[in-house]
């Protein structure tokens, strides 16, 4: 049985939140993640997919603490060491935590500093961490580049010299130079074109294997998703309305926001076309929440759905917040 590395329990992210007080009023603020729960295990792509809007990226940056969670725990279990609560450690504990849980960003060109070299730009953890300076930090620095299909000698020019995908494997090396057990890759490939795509996909299949790494990765790109994941969750205006292994998502949905987002993709083959509600529409993040969330889109929404929250169903090894969930 496949031992759990992250374990997030009832994460919750409030933006604008205000207690009130003699000069301002009490306000709710905007729930950009509500009540996350979810395990990823050691070893695996645990993909979250959802549109724009709907909450993975601020999920993603509340695990690593990039942003302050409003409540719930996140509990980091290392190969070696003791669990950790990240969403109440210290910044101590944090920054020792860190070294194992790294990064990939969305866009390559603004996460690296133009103004360093690459072996600063990759090199600069091991040089805090490790005090590598001089022949030891190249030597390492070098292994990293050639360990994402780049030449050593790259390291002694600017990130201004590289393409789009060749700055993309700079943020990988990067992101594997403190040698992390589980990386969050946050739209890692959105930004590039299709091809460098598939071939950056595959090089970050290729290094979870080398390094053993953990993947958490974020996208909204459902046939990015189907190729790397072990298993998805599909978030939806904060929550996951459903989470199941790849194959069963992609082969049977079971929530209708999942079938919606599959209609979506277009498909050449009429015959293979699906028919459902459509996700075309952006995600309405005023809408009412006091019921499900998707009830306003949603084709089978009853009274029920309007006034009371759903609960978590599992259905053949899917979890999925529906309340009709198993007979849609």
């Amino acid at each position: 049985m496949s031992e759990t590395i992250l374990e997030v329990r009832e994460l919750t992210k409030t933006f604008g939140a205000a207690s009130g007080g003699l000069l301002s009023k009490k306000t709710d603020g905007f729930v950009a993640v509500d009540s996350v729960s979810f395990d990823v295990l050691r070893g695996e792509t645990f993909g979250i997919v959802g549109e724009s809007g709907s909450g993975k990226t601020t999920l993603g940056r509340c695990i690593l603490r990039v942003h302050d969670p409003s409540s719930g725990s996140v509990t980091f279990t290392p190969k070696e060491g003791e669990a950790l609560d990240l969403a109440d450690a210290p910044l101590d504990q944090l920054r020792k935590a860190w070294r194992k849980l790294r990064m990939i960003f969305q866009d390559p060109q603004a996460s690296l500093n133009p103004r360093l070299r690459v072996i600063d730009v990759v090199g600069q953890a091991l040089q805090k961490s490790e005090g590598l300076k001089g022949k030891a930090l190249a030597e390492r620095v070098g292994g990293l580049l050639e360990s994402v299909g780049l030449r050593r000698e790259f390291m002694h020019r600017y990130p201004n010299a590289f393409s789009g995908g060749q700055r993309q494997r700079l943020g990988i090396a990067r992101a594997l130079s403190t040698n992390p057990e589980l990386v969050v890759a946050d739209e890692a490939v959105s930004a590039l074109d299709v091809s460098i795509q598939a071939q950056t996909l595959n090089l970050l299949q290729d290094l979870q294997e080398e390094y053993a790494l953990t993947f958490l990765f974020i996208a909204h790109d459902l046939a990015v998703v189907e190729h790397i994941c072990d298993r998805v969750a599909v978030m939806y205006r904060g929550q996951f309305v459903e989470v199941a292994e790849t194959a069963a998502l992609f082969g049977t949905p079971r929530h209708p926001y999942t079938r919606a987002l599959l209609d979506a993709v277009p498909v050449a083959d009429p015959r293979k076309r699906r028919r459902g509600a459509g996700a075309a529409e952006p995600v309405d993040v005023g809408a009412p929440t006091k019921g499900c969330r998707f009830a306003p889109r949603c084709p089978h929404a009853t009274e029920i759905c309007q006034t009371t929250r759903p609960p978590l169903r599992n259905i053949s090894g899917a979890d999925v917040l529906c309340h009709f969930a198993g007979e849609i």
